[in-house]
């Protein structure tokens, strides 16, 4: 099946992050784009607005995740605006050398191939353990 423009930026923000490229992967996003994590942990920020805000919570990325995501499957929306993909990533956090293993459920929004929305729902526990704990992780994110 053919992949709709909305779709393959999608894509490429997941090749992008599994290449490291924090940067290029805040760059598909508008100026005014919006990242969401309505699962986040208390005390865990949970939504990002604006590229600059992005790059802050993004730019450490690749010092402390390593990921591939796999499985990549999208759902028909009837809005070609309108993405929704589930997949899968499998990673190891540096600073610990855990893995990880995460299933991810996207909503994303793209208009003139940048992301207006990105509300990406996925298991922090996951994510959590494998960065050494709350407290550990917060001092990335927060």
């Amino acid at each position: 099946m053919t992949r709709t423009p909305a779709q393959e930026v999608l894509a490429h923000s997941l090749d992008l992050l599994g290449a490291g490229d924090a940067r290029g992967w805040v760059d598909l996003f508008a100026v005014d784009g919006v990242l969401e994590f309505p699962y986040a942990p208390a005390g865990w920020p949970d939504r990002f607005a604006g590229r600059d805000a992005l790059w802050q919570q993004m730019e450490k990325f690749a010092e402390h995740l390593d990921v591939a995501f796999s499985e990549l499957e999208f759902h028909p929306t009837g809005d070609p605006e309108l993405v929704i993909a589930e997949y899968r990533g499998d990673g190891r956090a540096l600073r610990t050398g855990l893995e990880f293993h995460q299933r991810y459920i996207s909503v994303v929004r793209v208009r003139g191939g940048e992301i207006l929305l990105y509300r990406d729902f996925w298991n922090p526990l996951s994510h959590l353990a494998a960065l050494g704990g709350v407290e550990a992780a917060l001092r990335i994110v927060a």
